[in-house]
């Protein structure tokens, strides 16, 4: 952002021009660090097309989100007061974006409004969970300890998530190569080849008359394809992220996928269930607060609707325990740890060695399923390789024998 100033320097001359800044405040501490009094500071009323952001791009990665946290609970730990910690780390980072996101927090808090209102002004970025956790940590004292707490949290909750989609990356890298070097063959090889054994007259096994058939719709109706493929894909996405009904289905539908659904998706929302309660316990919420916010954050409906009927049961006085006993998709070992940390008033510790024992099942799940994803994937292409190749190559040795 760029701001027209007129200033008078120290020795007494008065010079005018533009400064570049993330804020108004920030170009104000620049000019006044050079030893200006200023007289004037207005923004420039509009900058070039290419100079402007991109409101759809404008992002803050987790990564970065993580990062923040770290080194916000780091700066405080050390002593260093808020406002600065908050000043330091929008000028170091490389998101422009998020600098001025962290710019705006610090103007909030130097005008007076609490941490964790000034982030709640952007929950775009910030979540529930990362706004209580601050919010309990300036209630009870110990903003530097929530703070701690928060980082940890961020930071295992990131990595298990990419180690996950990690584990995705190559199989599905393989399978969308080996669907468009298979569609590219339909169009513009197949139908060289068997315009040749057409001719010929010779017997067409079934399978090649299959291909013939696929490379024929291929060809005449990949347009048709495309736009069933890419409209289909939009309106789904849309049915999920703008649709209650559609989000639970799709939840419930990861939740039901053969090995990946409870092998993976289950103990995903299980760690970060029993992870995020450990947390906000530990950060001083009360056992209903901690319920409400990890049941917004764990990220699926179906444990979601699982949670709150939990702490609707706990309101009315049931014990933890019992109330998540009544559902499937909670671990009984998991249901013994939070009774066994409900009897000896240590539940925050049990969850947390729970999140640490899920973390590692899934971690060991992971890569025993990248293990073996890799040969099974090899043979699914042979097999489909061979029966391409099969499906051209035996009408060419009929005619052969024929001859």
């Amino acid at each position: 952002m760029q701001f027209n100033y007129v200033v008078r320097t120290k020795e007494g001359e008065t010079q005018s021009g533009v400064i570049d800044s993330v804020t108004r405040r920030v170009a104000i501490e620049t000019l006044q660090s050079k030893g200006f009094i200023i007289f004037s500071l207005q923004p420039v009323s509009a900058a070039p097309i290419f100079a402007r952001q991109i409101k759809f791009l404008q992002r803050v990665k987790q990564k970065e989100l993580v990062a923040f946290s770290r080194q916000l609970s780091i700066l405080f730990s050390a002593q260093v007061p808020l406002l600065e910690s908050l000043h330091a780390l929008a000028k170091q980072t490389e998101n422009k974006y998020f600098g001025q996101i962290i710019f705006e927090i610090a103007d909030d808090v130097e005008g007076g409004t609490i941490f964790s209102k000034a982030l709640a002004q952007h929950q775009k970025i910030f979540s529930n969970f990362f706004i209580n956790m601050v919010r309990s940590g300036e209630s009870s004292g110990s903003l530097d300890k929530s703070l701690i707490y928060l980082a940890d949290y961020l930071e295992k909750n990131y990595y298990l998530m990419s180690r996950v989609r990690g584990a995705m990356i190559y199989p599905a890298f393989i399978f969308s190569a080996f669907i468009v070097v298979g569609v590219l063959m339909m169009i513009m090889v197949v139908p060289q080849l068997m315009s040749f054994v057409s001719e010929s007259g010779a017997e067409i096994p079934i399978t090649t008359k299959i291909l013939i058939a696929v490379s024929g719709f291929l060809s005449n109706w990949w347009w048709l394809l495309a736009a069933i493929i890419f409209g289909g894909a939009g309106y789904l996405y849309y049915f999920i992220q703008h649709s209650a009904v559609g989000r639970r289905q799709w939840d419930s539908f990861l939740l039901k996928i053969p090995v990946f659904g409870k092998k993976i998706m289950q103990k995903i929302y299980i760690t970060r269930f029993a992870e995020n309660l450990s947390t906000l316990i530990q950060g001083g919420l009360t056992i209903l607060q901690a319920l409400q916010i990890s049941a917004d954050v764990v990220g699926n409906q179906i444990y979601r609707a699982i949670i709150i009927s939990a702490k609707e049961d706990v309101r009315i006085g049931n014990s933890l325990s019992v109330s998540l006993a009544r559902f499937q998709l909670i671990p009984p070992l998991m249901i013994q740890m939070v009774e066994t940390g409900e009897k000896t008033g240590s539940l925050d510790t049990i969850l947390k060695k729970m999140a640490e024992f899920y973390g590692k099942e899934l971690d060991a799940t992971v890569d025993n399923l990248s293990q073996l994803i890799e040969p099974v994937l090899i043979l699914v292409i042979g097999a489909a390789v061979g029966v391409l190749v099969a499906s051209i190559l035996m009408p060419i040795y009929n005619i052969a024998g024929s001859m």
